[in-house]
């Protein structure tokens, strides 16, 4: 089978392999849709630590199911299925807490190569977090499974009720999933960012309010400050800034995960006084992932104008190079 390979950061080659046997209880599918994301770029641009080099990379993808393990139960040969990289042990002391996104093993076992011919479905997932794909949901709007799931679990840390303005920072994948997600759920939101493109398809997605970054944002607050704050760029300066644009009893998500070692520091009076509550939001657990499959299958959001072009397996380079200079949003690659 073909695979792209992550070489080393600015590198990809398309390899020849093997196609993969499966164990008991896992299935093999052969995939229809793979969807860049920004975890992707950060290994492709510096390296990541949860994305071995040189090995497979990719991890947002949909398909068919090419064979099945003994064991499987609900799934067949031919099946389309919507599936996320992950699934928890269900038996490390965070999982027994409930904690299933943090998992012990969970980052220590996922499954890479979503760019690539085909892909071993581990057990857990397929029990866990693997789903029939609807005849009327595209390949590539259920390769939105996984990432949705991330914003699920985001939104629920973020807990905002329907009287809440919420201020977005980012015009990312991201940003605009989370865009999209509050706007189902009735939210008013704002949207902060940098690329005019990005900002006016904010605008057409729904925003109620669109920003430049340097604008005041607080204007559709009529300077109260937002009651919610989501910090979706992975900037050190703007998870700074962050807190200049929350409300006094406010919550700012902090969910662009910044590099390993990295630093902040807040005006400990601004934290203290005013009561402001900073929040990281890891991943997901099995029941955001229903949850996002349930949204996938509503049809309420407009995934497909998040995909900004298409490209077969052997131009994925081309993909990741329109990325690195802040081109796009999503590209599909088509196996």
């Amino acid at each position: 089978m073909k695979a792209a390979y992550l070489i080393k950061p600015n590198k990809i080659e398309i390899m020849e392999k093997p196609i993969p046997t499966i164990k008991d209880g896992e299935v093999l599918v052969r995939i229809k849709a793979a969807l860049t994301c920004g975890t992707d770029l950060k290994a492709y641009l510096r390296g990541h630590p949860l994305i071995p080099m040189p090995g497979p990379f990719g991890h947002e993808f949909s398909g068919i199911i090419e064979d099945v393990g003994s064991s499987v139960n609900g799934f067949k040969r031919g099946d389309a299925v919507m599936l996320v990289h992950t699934a928890p042990c269900g038996n490390c002391a965070y999982c027994k807490r409930g904690l299933f996104n943090l998992c012990e093993t969970l980052t220590k076992d996922m499954m890479l190569g979503a760019f690539s011919e085909y892909i071993v479905v581990k057990e857990r997932v397929v029990r866990q977090n693997m789903f029939h794909k609807p005849e009327n949901i595209d390949f590539e709007e259920a390769a939105f499974l996984e990432p949705l799931s991330c914003i699920v679990h985001g939104v629920k840390a973020l807990s905002p009720s329907e009287e809440d303005k919420v201020l977005v920072i980012g015009t990312g994948p991201v940003g605009l999933l989370f865009l999209q997600v509050l706007k189902s759920i009735g939210v008013s939101v704002a949207v902060m960012g940098r690329n005019k493109n990005k900002i006016a398809l904010a605008k057409t997605l729904g925003a109620d309010r669109v920003y430049y970054s340097g604008e005041d944002p607080l204007d559709f607050t009529d300077g109260f400050g937002y009651d919610r704050v989501v910090e979706c760029t992975g900037q050190k300066e703007i998870w700074l800034k962050s807190i200049n644009y929350v409300r006094k009893g406010g919550t700012v998500l902090l969910f662009g995960g910044l590099k390993t070692g990295t630093e902040v520091c807040y005006d400990a009076a601004r934290i203290h006084y005013d009561e402001i509550t900073l929040k990281g939001a890891f991943h997901y657990n099995p029941e955001d992932v229903k949850e996002a499959a349930k949204l996938i299958q509503s049809r309420k959001l407009r995934l497909k104008e998040l995909i900004t072009d298409k490209f077969p397996l052997s131009e994925i380079s081309l993909a990741f190079e329109k990325l690195s200079r802040g081109e796009g949003i999503k590209y599909l690659i088509e196996i």
